[in-house]
C-alpha cells in the first residue's frame, strides 16, 4: 500500500515521502498513531503543494540571511573597555558584548551562540568575528576594541 508520510519514520522513511508499507503495518500503526495517510491522489497534490511552498519560504529565508550578511560585512561595531600596558585589557571582551552592541548601535539582532568567537577578546585592537546566520551563509564582523 503506498502512503504518504506525515513524520519521519526509522527504516521508512523522510516527512512527504511516498512509500511502500505493507497493509498491516500501515492500517495497524501507520494510521492511527497518525504517522502516515492514505496517498490517493488529492493528498498527493496536497503534499506537493506543500513542498513548494516550503522551498519558497527556504529560498526567501536564504536571500533575506545572504542580505543580512553583506551588511554585517560592512559594518563595524566598535567597543570601549579598560587596558593596561602592552593593549592588554582588564577583563575581556565576550559574545554577549558584541551582540549587545551590535543591536544597541546597528538594531541587528542576532544570537551570541550563533557567534564564532572560541576565546574572548583580551586585547586592544581590531579583529573578525565570524557570525553564521543561516546554514551555509558566514558573515564576518569587524570588532574594534579600543582604550576607554
Amino acid at each position: 500500500m503506498k502512503v504518504i508520510l506525515n513524520q519521519d519514520v526509522k527504516g521508512l522513511g523522510k516527512k512527504g515521502d511516498v512509500v511502500n508499507a505493507s497493509d498491516g503495518y500501515a492500517r495497524n500503526f501507520l494510521f492511527p498513531k497518525k504517522l502516515a495517510v492514505e496517498a490517493t491522489s488529492g493528498n498527493v497534490r496536497s503534499v506537493e503543494e506543500q513542498k513548494k511552498y516550503q522551498q519558497i519560504r527556504k529560498d526567501k529565508e536564504l536571500d533575506e540571511a545572504k542580505a543580512l550578511a553583506e551588511k554585517i560585512e560592512k559594518l563595524t561595531v566598535e567597543l570601549k573597555a579598560k587596558a593596561g600596558d602592552g593593549g592588554r585589557l582588564f577583563g575581556s571582551v565576550t559574545a554577549k558584548e558584541i551582540v549587545e552592541a551590535l543591536q544597541k548601535k546597528h538594531k541587528i539582532k542576532i544570537d551570541k551562540r550563533k557567534m564564532n568567537l572560541p576565546d574572548p577578546i583580551r586585547e586592544l585592537g581590531v579583529r573578525l568575528v565570524e557570525i553564521k546566520i543561516y546554514p551555509g551563509v558566514v558573515a564576518n564582523l569587524k570588532v574594534h576594541v579600543v582604550q576607554e
